[in-house]
């Protein structure tokens, strides 16, 4: 086992609120040279699909949200997947979860990699940090 730090994320949760959070953390601490590998489940499927930037949304009430995210230059979730990408964090999405909504990888954007959650346990189990959105 090397030096490297882990961080193994689940993200179960969708909306957009949902997706800032996982992509926050999975890039800061990808910036910290750790491992990264995040498990996309359940409702957390929609932040890796292509049709996300359209489909992700904040909660009723939750507006102001969007204009402070603009006001400081926060980047869109299509960019910050990709700098998770080039960063080298791991996207995982939930077979299971796939089965049953009836989806494909072709689904989803590139780079995802499809596994159950053995795939996640076998990088889990040597976090340093597990975090649950």
């Amino acid at each position: 086992m090397s030096n490297q730090r882990r961080v193994a994320i689940i993200a179960s949760q969708g909306g957009l609120d949902t997706a800032y959070k996982v992509l926050n953390i999975a890039t800061a601490a990808a910036a910290m040279d750790a491992e990264v590998a995040i498990f996309f489940t359940f409702e957390g499927l929609s932040i890796i699909r292509k049709d996300a930037a359209a489909a992700l949304t904040m909660g009723p009430g939750q507006e102001h949200w969007m204009e402070g995210f603009k006001r400081a230059n926060v980047p869109a979730i299509a960019e910050l997947l990709e700098v998770a990408k080039a960063s080298g964090v791991k996207l995982i999405g939930c077979q299971m979860t796939m089965d049953v909504m009836g989806l494909t990888v072709d689904d989803f954007i590139d780079g995802v990699e499809v596994g159950g959650a053995a795939t996640f346990l076998d990088f889990a189990y040597d976090a340093d940090v597990t975090v649950t959105f």
